[in-house]
């Protein structure tokens, strides 16, 4: 552990790994595991209480867990109750809400509102200015582009909270909304500006407000060789696990 800044406040409670570093003004609260390596900039608060801590006597705060090699950028805020996986990234000024579940490899950029009770899967790539709204799901490897927003209650004001659902390898684009309780499946594209409001089966390309079916994401050529660019990880590896040996060879050792 390296203390070498101004006015850092951890908690007894907490514990905290080999080689974490934590910045200026920064707060590590009750029941608190940061793993190794990790690094927390400055003004960040990590365990953030839930509400009953205002209003309970007796409240405890539930544990939080941020895995190794992460980098928590500056004014994050990570509420008590989540599990965050190895290798996690935040941009600048991120909020996550209570229980959530993030995967390994995960990067949520600046300003993005994680409304917390979800699920996000391993290597998922959230840019800045996303909503996440309660009790949503994503899968693993998915990608969501600036201003992104899962909507969760489909008769506001209601108390029926039911977030999206994202399968895996699936891109969302800019500016798309997607409504609750709408299922996105495995290797689709949203377009740019979709309000999706319907289910979309795999393989899909829809687009519009609202979203329709457009074609087979598989018909999709790319601008750089004019071959089909679909399924994106045969194209595309920076960052990703099968960097160096191709994504089947990758899928046949990781079944």
């Amino acid at each position: 552990m390296k203390f070498n800044n101004f006015n850092v406040q951890i908690s007894k409670k907490a514990t905290i790994g080999k080689n974490v570093k934590i910045g200026d003004n920064s707060v590590i609260l009750d029941n608190v595991i940061i793993g190794d390596n990790t690094i927390i900039c400055n003004n960040c608060i990590i365990g953030e209480p839930l509400s009953d801590y205002y209003e309970n006597a007796e409240y405890e705060n539930p544990e939080t867990i941020i895995g190794k090699d992460s980098l928590i950028r500056s004014h994050t805020i990570i509420y008590s109750g989540s599990t965050i996986g190895n290798n996690f990234t935040t941009g600048h000024r991120v909020t996550i809400r209570e229980h959530m579940k993030i995967g390994e490899h995960c990067r949520i950029g600046t300003l993005s509102d994680i409304q917390g009770f979800s699920e996000i899967g391993h290597y998922c790539s959230l840019h800045s200015n996303v909503h996440i709204g309660q009790k949503s799901k994503i899968g693993n490897f998915v990608f969501i582009y600036p201003y992104v927003v899962f909507t969760n209650d489909p008769t506001p004001p209601s108390n029926v909270c039911i977030g999206p659902t994202v399968g895996d390898y699936s891109q969302i684009a800019v500016f798309s909304v997607l409504l609750p309780g709408v299922k996105i499946g495995t290797h689709c594209l949203i377009g740019a500006g979709s309000i999706v409001g319907k289910d979309v089966p795999d393989y899909q390309l829809v687009l519009g407000s609202p979203a329709k079916p457009v074609k087979d994401i598989r018909q999709i050529k790319s601008r750089e060789t004019g071959e089909s660019h679909y399924p994106w990880p045969y194209r595309f590896d920076r960052g990703m696990p099968w960097k160096g040996i191709g994504f089947d060879e990758w899928k046949e050792t990781n079944q």
